[in-house]
């Protein structure tokens, strides 16, 4: 029995859809703030990776998790198809320079776990091939974090049936048909083949960062899971505003006029 036929992929029970929804706006006031703090401390980074099947909702998260923070201090970065250059280079090389520098929240919508789960999952390569791929990805994680950066991982947990209803939504809402891709439903019938590949994943890869299983059928529950996950842990890490030149000057109101004079 795997991590995913473990984990719901609907909001409990006895959820309150409008009690959480004041709990997600209150955390993301609070990531706000906290990602403000980041940027002037200037001293850490953090890396948020979004995975799972089609349609489980990575655009969305990103959309209604991140959308309210301050552009300065913050980056998505979408991997898709490598292209035929990022092809001739090591697999690892498009994913590294898009990491995060000090001060800044970087979100990968997809990542480099993808070159395990689509060669595994369609046989493209060799077992021992795959097999350093995992502790290619380990080494890398770890070197990041011997870097000062943070890395939260979500997998966005949803059913077969959800993923059905958001095709047929894409199909029938002409602001949706763009993201329809015949392959979506080829894909989609390898559900379970792309379920082993994931429980692999969960357990091999860097297991002092572990995965964050995310219920992502109802997206409002989604949403204040990962934002309250974020702001939980930001909330732990002691940081303060640099020293400004003020803080060890006291000035007088004459002084502060012909400042600004």
């Amino acid at each position: 029995m795997g991590i995913l036929s473990s984990v719901s992929t609907i909001a409990p029970a006895n959820a309150d859809r409008e009690k959480i929804q004041a709990l997600f706006d209150e955390h993301i006031s609070q990531l706000q703030s906290l990602q403000g703090l980041m940027y002037a401390e200037n001293k850490r980074s953090l890396l948020i990776i979004l995975q799972g099947m089609d349609a489980s909702g990575k655009d969305s998260t990103v959309k209604h998790v991140f959308g309210a923070i301050n552009p300065m201090g913050i980056r998505v970065k979408s991997f898709k198809k490598p292209t035929p250059e990022e092809y001739s280079f090591d697999f690892l090389r498009r994913i590294h320079k898009h990491t995060p520098p000090k001060g800044l929240i970087h979100i990968f919508n997809r990542s480099h776990y993808e070159d395990i789960l689509v060669p595994k999952v369609h046989g493209l390569f060799s077992k021992e091939k795959i097999k350093r791929r995992f502790d290619y990805i380990n080494a890398f994680e770890s070197m990041l974090v011997d870097h000062d950066t943070i890395i939260l991982k979500f997998f966005l947990h949803i059913s077969k049936d959800e993923q059905l209803r958001r095709f047929k939504k894409r199909l029938t809402n002409p602001d949706k048909l763009w993201k329809y891709d015949p392959s979506d439903i080829s894909e989609a019938k390898r559900w379970n083949e792309y379920v082993e590949v994931y429980e692999e994943i969960f357990e091999k890869c860097s297991p002092t960062i572990p995965w964050i299983i995310v219920p992502a059928d109802d997206k409002w529950y989604r949403n204040h899971i990962i934002a309250k996950t974020i702001v939980d842990l930001i909330n732990t890490i002691p940081m303060k505003y640099p020293r400004g030149y003020f803080e060890e000057h006291t000035l007088t109101k004459e002084e502060i006029d012909k400042i600004l004079s």
